[in-house]
């Protein structure tokens, strides 16, 4: 049997027998009774969803394009056994640059909103990490990737445990500066969710490379890291769109 794998597509491999061009109207579907006012919205519409990605390639270009970040310290976290389900005991202490598992390779941090004043896990950041445990072998073809919370080590692993998290690295940032550094921490204690990015230079300095928090703006508060969770992105097709819903930690 032929195989088409990595072959280049050609003009005449496309839907209805050519490739779709950005100038000229493509239809979706082979349905009958789409109306001439649905067919011509929907153009107008994948015209915008172009436009849309064109731009969210440009600012991602933006971010690998940021000048070097500063260094950072070497800050020391609490982590339990590999293995999930082996007990929380023993726990060793980790430094942040021996999470980088081999030259070249980024390090993603996700701060998860439990600890300190935090005293229930975040719904919104389980909602999160419910998908990153799905996901986190693919992720590590190409970067390490950790969470990282205030909760002491059995508190985090007691939780993971419940949520099945079996593929993730979880890490308590004990009584380290890392978390209000990072912005995801206040002075008394409250806590917020961030996603970090680091380098490891050749000689062993850790890097600070981007962070983005939910808040953009005054008027952009809970926006500001939709990216790293398809649910938005689901909910935003249908015509109901996303709404005033908020995930919570049982259904």
């Amino acid at each position: 049997m032929r195989s088409d794998r990595g072959r280049r597509p050609r003009l005449e491999d496309g839907y209805g027998g050519r490739l779709p061009q950005e100038d000229a109207m493509v239809r979706q579907t082979r349905l009958v009774g789409e109306s001439e006012e649905y067919v011509g919205a929907r153009e107008e519409l994948r015209l915008a969803e172009i436009g849309l990605m064109r731009r969210r390639e440009e600012v991602a270009a933006l971010r690998r394009a940021l000048p070097q970040g500063p260094a950072v310290d070497d800050y020391v976290f609490l982590e339990g056994p590999g293995d999930l389900d082996a007990g929380d005991a023993p726990v060793r202490e980790v430094a942040l640059s021996e999470l980088f598992s081999g030259p070249g390779r980024p390090l993603i941090v996700y701060h998860f909103m439990y600890g300190k004043l935090q005293t229930s896990a975040c719904p919104m950041c389980t909602l999160w990490i419910d998908g990153y445990n799905g996901i986190a072998h693919h992720v590590a073809r190409n970067a390490d990737f950790v969470i990282a919370a205030a909760a002491d080590p059995p508190t985090l692993r007691t939780y993971a445990r419940d949520r099945g998290w079996h593929r993730l690295r979880l890490l308590s940032c004990g009584d380290s500066t890392f978390k209000y550094d990072l912005g995801s921490e206040d002075e008394d204690g409250a806590q917020d969710s961030t996603v970090s990015v680091f380098t490891r230079d050749g000689d062993g300095t850790v890097r600070h490379t981007y962070s983005a928090h939910p808040r953009m703006a005054d008027d952009i508060q809970e926006r500001g890291i939709d990216l790293l969770t398809p649910v938005w992105h689901l909910l935003d097709l249908t015509p109901q769109g996303r709404g005033d819903w908020y995930p919570t930690l049982d259904y």
